[in-house]
């Protein structure tokens, strides 16, 4: 049930950006386009960036953790990529709105899913 809820979250998170973000765009209306899109983005998160991470080691410590922004907008940009490929209608314009959309999704989340109870943390 709280993986679910997460995924809501998630979508969600990707419809507040694309609202927010003039060069965040979908082709189709519907909630299934966000739910996909959260699943995508779930599977970037996954796999892709803990290899960016580990790749830019030395830049996220330089920066103090900031250079962790840029590569949760490079993995936004991957995500939406990978959703054009499998036709999805999911479009992010460049760098700038990926990095955008990235801190609005990450700020969105965070905040929801403070409401979302941990069951392992109350035992």
């Amino acid at each position: 049930m709280k993986l679910l809820i997460r995924w809501a979250i998630s979508a969600f998170s990707i419809y507040v950006a694309d609202w927010l973000v003039s060069g965040i765009r979908v082709e189709n209306d519907g909630w299934w386009l966000y739910a996909v899109m959260a699943v995508i983005l779930g599977l970037v998160n996954a796999f892709i960036r803990p290899i960016l991470k580990l790749l830019t080691c030395p830049l996220i410590i330089l920066t103090l953790g900031l250079f962790t922004l840029v590569i949760n907008g490079l993995s936004l940009w991957a995500a939406a990529g990978l959703a054009n490929v499998f036709g999805v209608g999911f479009f992010v314009d460049g760098f700038w709105s990926a990095f955008f959309g990235a801190l609005i999704i990450s700020i969105v989340s965070v905040l929801l899913n403070t409401f979302v109870k941990d069951q392992d943390k109350e035992k």
